[in-house]
């Protein structure tokens, strides 16, 4: 059942992607019932894209419906997304990023949090972003400019600026592992100086947990862009900030994210840099408009 949202206007003096925003919701939604009906049904195929890297049938089944859903609307627009990517680049124009089930591990095993992720980026900036958490019907948004908000209620970074007293979210490297001992000398120095480390098996919803102040930061390496296109939005409209494990901004495309409160990021990008090499610390090529080689 598509639960009801109430609408939030947002004055067209200031911005004007209401409807783009509107069409992510209704797209996101009927997406995550999609995805609630094969997990209740345990109907779907899995297959291997790579090493531990899982795709099912409903990672395609959702992706098409979120791009139909949009396409309806906005015949004329790009698409950016996970199972179907056609491009090796951000386009010049009006492209929405899409990742139809973020966990899909998590999903695969019936282990919450799983996502669907929408962004609509235009000239390379994020415009509208939505992640709905489909176990508990959490949908989170933002508007370029407008603000950032759970359902009906905006919301804001964390107040907590100390280390000490911070929550910290992570991803474990599940592919990729030639870096995994640097990264496992960074989580162990973070075990010790912070409040702890979660690990939710999605970047989008560890993004979106940063935005709400349930956590303080959160630092991956390996992702894509369609992991972070849409959370990293909205925790800026919260008031948080992201940047590359340089202090860049070649986070999208660079596999490398910082993302939190402005002191705990650079907390972050400091234990980072303290232990990764130079050349380890940014992918060749990395800026938001780039490829994914």
């Amino acid at each position: 059942m598509l639960t009801s949202t109430r609408l939030i206007y947002i004055s067209t003096t200031t911005v004007d992607y209401q409807k783009e925003l509107e069409t992510a919701k209704r797209a996101a939604q009927q997406a995550g019932e999609l995805i609630r009906s094969f997990q209740a049904n345990q109907s779907y195929d899995i297959e291997l894209k790579g090493k531990n890297d899982l795709v099912t049938d409903a990672d395609l089944a959702s992706e098409k419906t979120i791009i139909e859903v949009i396409k309806q609307e906005f015949p004329n627009d790009q698409f950016l997304a996970e199972e179907s990517n056609t491009y090796t680049q951000l386009p010049s124009g009006r492209v929405w990023i899409i990742d139809p089930i973020d966990g899909t591990t998590n999903f695969s095993h019936g282990f919450a949090p799983y996502c669907v992720s929408i962004a609509l980026w235009e000239d390379g900036t994020p415009k509208v972003g939505v992640v709905l958490e489909i176990a508990n019907n959490e949908l989170f948004w933002a508007i370029e400019g407008v603000g950032a908000y759970l359902n009906d209620s905006k919301i804001h970074i964390s107040a907590i600026n100390e280390p000490a007293k911070s929550l910290i979210a992570t991803g474990f490297p599940y592919s990729h592992f030639d870096l995994v001992d640097p990264y496992l000398v960074v989580l162990k120095n973070l075990m010790q100086k912070t409040h702890g480390i979660r690990r939710a098996g999605a970047a989008s919803y560890d993004l979106c947990c940063v935005a709400a102040g349930r956590v303080e930061g959160f630092y991956e390496y390996g992702l894509s862009p369609w992991d972070v296109a849409a959370g990293a939005l909205i925790i800026q409209e919260a008031g948080g900030t992201i940047s590359d494990w340089k202090g860049g901004d070649g986070w999208l495309f660079g596999k490398r994210i910082i993302a939190g409160t402005p002191n705990i990021v650079e907390f972050l990008k400091t234990e980072i840099q303290n232990v990764f090499l130079e050349k380890h610390l940014v992918v060749r090529n990395a800026a938001n408009k780039t490829s994914l080689s």
